[in-house]
């Protein structure tokens, strides 16, 4: 198994790689149900077009946005992101199978085809990607998988429980308001009472269980407030307030299993009021710098703080940590944890350990060496 030997004062890796004789059949899955559907068909493009196909034999499985499972039979990945590649007509009927030794089922016509699957990379972002439940099929199916497990999956996802270990680890964070859609139903203006009694404006709303900043608002008044717990109400049942943290926005991308390391610090410049779903993957006002712009005790501090977390939260394989640094005092504050971060080719994850000294497809063949690797 690959090792990876991490320098923190120069953010060199080294690689000692083993050589293997047969290639591994990786089924890449992508698309989804959720509201983050569009960028996992971004990020599925770049895995895709970047895995080596002298080492990997490839199965692309999308999902529709009515949940229909496929296994595009086309070679050109550059139709994901538009929604192309679902009309191509060598497509076939896809499923996992849960009973263990069956991997990937296709349908022609009356026959079904079993594939043998080594391991899964899944590329989906949002419910039913990232929260525990595609981790749960590929547990029962006993396929090796990227990331976290089901559990880590589950409390990553759920931004509340993501809160509630950090507060346990130490990890100082925002302060932070549960807000359920019960309670905005039954009582908005008592909900917002409350919130303006704890907080100042502005403030930050979120739906506990979304990627991708979809559902979330930056509030500045009573009226705001109302609206973004409202739009946030339609993506999920629990809701978070937070406080806002005035500070440079560093991310930090984390790789490993029972031994992770961090990469270099980034610093996210939205260009508007907040690093919002456009701002990510539709504008160009974003701007990112690696390094971030923190002095290098304080990136040190973040690193630290993203590994205690990672491990706090049991995760395995990748996750990026996400933190604030406060520019009064250089306070580092976490803010939230991705466990399948995006991929697309401005997504920071690959661009931070790219500058750490793993190129992006030696980092896809390292995800897929540990996946393997956690079930061994």
């Amino acid at each position: 198994m690959d090792k990876i030997a991490y320098d923190s004062n120069t953010y060199l890796y080294a690689r000692e790689r083993r050589l293997t004789l047969k290639k591994l059949s990786v089924c890449v899955l992508f698309g989804g149900r959720s509201p983050e559907h569009e960028v996992s068909l971004r990020s599925a493009e770049s895995v895709l077009n970047n895995l080596d196909k002298t080492k990997y034999n490839l199965f692309p499985v999308g999902i529709t946005k009515s949940g229909d499972w496929v296994l595009y039979g086309g070679d050109d990945y550059s139709k994901l992101p538009s929604g192309e590649w679902s009309a191509c007509e060598k497509n076939r009927r896809a499923v996992i199978s849960p009973v263990r030794g069956q991997g990937l089922l296709t349908f022609e016509g009356d026959c079904v085809v079993r594939e043998r699957i080594d391991v899964v990379f899944p590329v989906l972002h949002g419910e039913n990607g990232e929260d525990g439940a595609m981790q749960g099929l590929l547990q029962l199916a006993g396929i090796p998988y990227v990331g976290p497990n089901v559990a880590a999956s589950a409390a990553c996802m759920d931004k509340t429980l993501t809160k509630l270990v950090a507060d346990s680890a130490g990890v100082r964070q925002a302060a932070w308001q549960l807000v359920t859609a019960r309670e905005l139903e039954n009582n908005a203006e008592g909900v917002m009472d409350t919130v303006e009694k704890r907080f100042s404006y502005p403030v930050f709303v979120k739906p506990a269980g979304t990627g991708s900043s979809v559902g979330v608002a930056k509030a500045k008044n009573r009226e705001a407030l109302r609206l973004a717990l409202e739009n946030a109400a339609k993506f999920d049942k629990k809701i978070l307030v937070e406080e806002f943290i005035n500070g440079h926005e560093v991310e930090v991308a984390v790789l490993g299993n029972d031994a992770p390391a961090a990469s270099i610090c980034g610093e996210i410049d939205s260009g508007t009021e907040f690093y919002d779903y456009d701002a990510k993957y539709i504008s160009d006002c974003a701007r990112l710098y690696i390094p971030a712009h923190i002095d290098e005790e304080t990136a040190e501090r973040v690193r630290e703080a993203a590994v205690k977390v990672y491990q706090a939260m049991g995760c395995r394989g990748l996750s990026r940590v996400d933190f604030f640094v406060t520019y009064d005092k250089n306070e580092v504050v976490f803010n939230e944890i991705n466990t399948i971060p995006g991929f697309t080719s401005i997504s920071m994850y690959p661009k931070l350990f790219g500058a750490s000294g793993i190129p992006y497809s030696e980092l896809l063949d390292r995800l897929l060496e540990l996946a393997v690797e956690a079930c061994t």
